[in-house]
């Protein structure tokens, strides 16, 4: 088997056993990178290698290369957000991730690329060119974490670290046929994450396995001083938490999430993931969820009212990038964030201030946080008679390259299934579980109560141990399958 076929814990064990060396890992890894890089752009900056992985290191997956999406701070390294207006910017220090990480011995290959500032369901609004899907390179790899999946799923990395604010890590998994994980709100530190809705913003894995996301987990989550959000406390060891025993797992299937709109490929793949943990006795029953219809409006009114007051910060002063040519210090801000800032970031910080503003305040912003709490309640309901919740990641696979941008209502649409959870703080994992007719892949959503990550990595793990989706690779230019 090629070194890239293999998970991060496989590559892993055997580094540990020294059957084979991090020279000849990087070398293939390098190799990979330049092979796909010019197809699929999924990397913004590849970082030099340098030659020795640190402190010895008891974890699984030290001397596992791995990268950072771009909106993830890392000492002396660009961190860009794929924006024009952070071009160059390279922060005084590590993301806590990026110092718990480096301590357990991961090698950084670099930066991934996204949509710029994280806002976007397809990488195609990075300042650094639109990122393309290893499975079809006509095709986006969704986002905003869509670097991340493309390189896990084109083996240039065995694992990578993506954000999600409302599905940028469990939507592009699904789309490029990748493993994604949303922990539970607070249990990874969000400092060094450059925000974008900081109510929303959660880091997580993508990787090959939900073992894989597992073992990650186990090292990045935990209290940090440093992040006021972050939760006490211990939140179990997930890796060996995975028995792959869900005999009596009680399975809710909402109805209201298969309903229009879903492509029929995508429904008959993703029920067939009922079937299976049906086979390895878990309890499988439709119950109804109708505040469905309620997420989608709710979560981009709240997202784009953070995201104009963390982005005000952005004005050519302080840091980055600065326009030429101002009469004063209003102009400078207005050239700055004018020629800074692209389009798809420039709509949703107007939507923000909108709703912000006086007279719109108690109708928008005030009324949507009402229905966040709503919506939270009607999950926290749920989970009384369920232990986990089946629903597609996505109403369809992989779209076109252009196709979303033309239409950005359709673009916020596709988020409906993974939004609730990021304003209810649950925790969410993207399984692949089949393809189309079009030989995409096909993503299905395990979700949990709070502080149920070890009970959905578990159901993932079972499902994985039954079927080979994940060990799936594309082939050819890119990644692409031939």
């Amino acid at each position: 088997m090629e070194l890239t076929e293999l998970t991060a814990l496989e590559l892993g064990a055997a580094l540990k056993k020294g059957d084979v060396s991090l020279d000849h890992v990087m070398e293939a890894a390098r190799a990979r990178i330049r092979a796909c890089q010019p197809e699929n752009n999924a990397f913004v900056t590849v970082t030099a290698y340098p030659g020795q992985v640190g402190k010895p290191s008891e974890s699984p997956l030290a001397g596992v290369p791995m990268a950072y999406k771009d909106n993830i701070c890392t000492k002396g390294v660009m961190t860009s957000c794929a924006s024009k207006i952070l071009g160059g910017f390279q922060p005084p220090y590590d993301a806590t991730v990026v110092e718990k990480l480096t301590g357990a011995g991961a090698v950084s290959l670099g930066k991934l690329n996204m949509d710029e500032f994280a806002m976007g369901s397809t990488s195609e609004t990075s300042f650094y060119g639109p990122v393309r899907n290893p499975w079809d390179l006509s095709r986006a790899p969704g986002g905003s974490s869509g670097g991340a999946a493309a390189a896990v799923a084109a083996g240039e990395v065995w694992y990578a670290i993506g954000s999600d604010t409302g599905g940028s890590i469990r939507q592009p998994a699904s789309y490029c046929g990748v493993t994604g994980m949303k922990p539970t709100y607070g249990t990874v530190s969000r400092y060094g994450l450059i925000a974008y809705a900081s109510s929303l913003d959660q880091m997580g894995p993508i990787a090959r396995s939900a073992a894989d996301c597992a073992a990650v987990l186990d090292v990045i989550q935990g209290k940090d001083r440093r992040d006021g959000t972050s939760l006490e406390g211990s939140y179990g060891n997930l890796l060996s938490s995975l028995t792959g025993d869900v005999k009596g797992l009680r399975i809710g299937i909402p109805a209201d999430c298969f309903g229009e709109g879903l492509d029929s490929e995508v429904r008959s793949a993703v029920l067939a993931v009922a079937e299976v943990l049906k086979s390895r006795g878990a309890v499988v029953e439709e119950f109804s969820l109708p505040v469905m219809k309620y997420v989608v409006p709710a979560y981009y009114i709240i997202a784009c009212a953070e995201a104009s007051s963390n982005l005000s910060r952005f004005d050519g002063v302080k840091y980055g990038w600065r326009a030429e040519g101002y009469e004063d210090l209003t102009d400078l801000y207005n050239k700055t964030r004018t020629e800074g800032f692209g389009a798809e970031v420039k709509r949703r910080i107007l939507l923000g201030t909108f709703v912000l503003s006086t007279g719109y305040y108690d109708a928008y912003y005030k009324k949507a946080l009402q229905v966040k709490a709503v919506i939270k309640k009607a999950y926290d309901e749920a989970f009384q008679t369920y232990d986990v919740l089946l629903t597609p990641v996505a109403p369809t696979t992989a779209p076109k390259l252009g196709e979303s941008l033309s239409d950005p209502l359709k673009m916020y649409l596709s988020d409906i299934y993974t939004v609730p959870l990021n304003l209810a703080g649950l925790p969410g994992i993207s399984v692949p579980c089949g393809f189309d007719s079009h030989g995409l892949p096909i993503g299905a959503q395990l979700i949990g109560p709070a502080l149920a990550d070890s009970v959905i990595l578990n159901a993932a793990h079972a499902f994985q141990l039954e079927t080979d989706y994940h060990k799936k690779m594309p082939t050819g230019k890119g990644g692409a399958a031939k």
